[in-house]
């Protein structure tokens, strides 16, 4: 099987590692940590640079590209750490260009692709542990109009976006909506996260909805699943970055007159750090394969990786804060930006054990090694 990324993927790959370290340095980013966690201007030249419009079909203005340019993008942009979450343009291009009615994509799609219109999925809610299925936001329909009510949760860029995508219950099904920031009903209360990104509580009572799909766990989880492989691929670029910082500054640090380097306990820590990356960069490349798969081997797929990434994610940040010492927790630092994102995203649609219990309950009888 071939593994190698084609021209063009290498192209994109190399236009926004540019973009990057040439525009995104590590004081930009702490000055937008300190303005909110969210830059709108940074926003517009993801945009410029065609990224907003990744996933949007063609006939809507966008790229059209597939779940491979997804993640070689959001691997640059993991090593940068770039708060801004183009995730969310991925999913509503994907799910928005395959569920949603003519109208609505013709509506939405070209403000999507063009950074215009910031839409983001809502769908976290208190007590739910990540089950898709616990949904308490409430819908109704009367004469062909919706409402919603309901409470979302660390919904990403909450009080800045410009739509929201939220499932619902109708009649005991889901259904996904699409819900504008400015309707009536509509309170987002925003917050930074740990990781210096911004989030926010939204409130919706008996808010005018549109809506994108009557089958709305499938999309739900359609629009999960490009979230999980777009968080594992930008794990794997802060990863990348983490363990680069980290062999430089083992080369530079010296004790008894040496570089730590040379010490034998820390090079193979190290190299149990290699595992781990290399662990992660292949489960990610295996979820984003998957994405285009039947949904119940798409949905066994992006669990595997995600728990794979987890496992990773925490033992790479872990040991290169005990490889750096007491420097790696500072603010000044950038070491304690990637752990503390790295930290946020192993917890991102679903925590370790959540997804080890995911595996376990989709495992079929076919799974045995000699299977």
């Amino acid at each position: 099987m071939d593994f190698d990324f084609s021209d063009d993927q290498e192209a994109l790959r190399d236009a926004v590692r540019k973009w990057v370290d040439r525009s995104y340095g590590f004081e930009r980013r702490r000055g937008a940590v300190r303005a909110g966690g969210f830059d709108r201007a940074t926003w517009n030249e993801l945009a410029e640079l065609g990224l907003t419009g990744l996933a949007v079909p063609e006939d809507h203005g966008g790229m059209g590209m597939g779940p491979v340019e997804a993640m070689v993008v959001m691997e640059e942009l993991g090593r940068g750490i770039v708060l801004e979450p183009l995730a969310q343009a991925l999913i509503a291009g994907a799910v928005l260009g395959t569920r949603a009615p003519a109208e609505v994509q013709s509506a939405w799609l070209p403000r999507v692709a063009s950074g215009e219109a910031l839409v983001v999925l809502a769908h976290v809610e208190r007590g739910a542990r990540w089950k898709l299925d616990k949904c308490a936001t409430q819908a109704r329909e009367q004469g062909g109009a919706w409402t919603v009510s309901g409470t979302k949760s660390v919904v990403p860029a909450g009080d800045q976006a410009d739509a929201f995508l939220v499932p619902a219950m109708a009649g005991g099904s889901m259904v996904l909506l699409l819900v504008e920031r400015t309707a009536q009903g509509v309170k987002a209360s925003g917050y930074t996260c740990m990781d210096g990104s911004r989030a926010a509580e939204v409130v919706l009572q008996d808010t005018p909805a549109v809506l994108v799909s009557r089958d709305g766990l499938a999309a739900l989880e359609q629009a999960v699943d490009i979230g999980i492989a777009a968080t594992c691929a930008e794990g794997v670029g802060v990863i990348d970055a983490t363990m680069k910082l980290t062999a430089e500054y083992m080369n530079t640090r010296k004790q008894f007159g040496v570089p730590i380097a040379t010490f034998q306990a820390l090079r193979h820590r190290m190299a149990d750090m290699k595992m781990q990356q290399e662990l992660a960069r292949s489960m990610s490349y295996y979820g984003s394969l998957k994405l285009t798969a039947p949904a119940d081997e798409r949905r066994r797929a992006l669990a595997r990786a995600k728990y794979q990434l987890g496992q990773s994610m925490r033992f790479v940040g872990q040991n290169a804060v005990q490889l750096h010492g007491g420097i790696a927790v500072t603010e000044e630092y950038i070491a304690s930006h990637y752990f503390k994102k790295l930290t946020q995203l192993e917890l991102t649609y679903g925590d370790t054990l959540h997804h080890l219990g995911e595996v376990s309950a989709r495992m079929q009888d076919t799974a045995g090694v000699f299977a």
